[in-house]
């Protein structure tokens, strides 16, 4: 059996707190975005993605705290989408400038989405960074971000989020 380690499970009464939702307006875009529970007790981030005023996206990200991944290779995500696009981000720290990125494309069913740390690459406003893919031996932030280059709903919804 893997070891396994919890980085956030949503749950009915799971504390938000330390989830952020950052939409475009931090550039003047009008993008909105919100993250919840559902009466499933799942994460449910949705909202609008707007090109509006050079907008483009909406994400959402968790503050972790210093979190040790030493002994694990990769992220286990489940989650249900709507057959749309979506970025899974990492930060080793949370003052950084670029993420870690991965693209996956969510089916309108449950999903476990398997993310290797070594598939994960540094990239800033969406351009790809010349350096080292994540080293996965700490983290501070994840996040999910959507920006499809079009104006669209979106709906993503989330159980957990853990390292194998």
């Amino acid at each position: 059996m893997m070891n396994t380690l919890m980085i956030f499970h949503f749950t009915k009464d799971a504390a938000l707190q330390n989830w952020h939702v950052v939409d475009d307006s931090v550039m003047g875009g009008v993008s909105a975005g919100k993250l919840g529970v559902n009466d499933e007790g799942h994460g449910m981030f949705q909202g609008h993605v707007s090109l509006d005023n050079n907008g483009g996206f909406s994400s959402i990200k968790y503050i972790a705290g210093n979190t040790e991944l030493k002994g694990y290779s990769k992220f286990v995500i489940v989650l249900k989408g709507d057959g749309k696009a979506y970025q899974f981000r990492v930060k080793t720290k949370s003052s950084q400038y670029y993420s870690y990125i991965f693209n996956f494309t969510t089916t309108n069913n449950w999903q476990t989405i398997e993310i290797p740390f070594i598939s994960m690459v540094p990239s800033f406003r969406g351009q790809t960074l010349d350096m080292a893919n994540f080293p996965g031996d700490y983290l501070e932030e994840i996040g999910f971000l959507i920006g499809n280059k079009k104006a669209e709903d979106f709906k993503l919804a989330i159980d957990n989020i853990s390292v194998q």
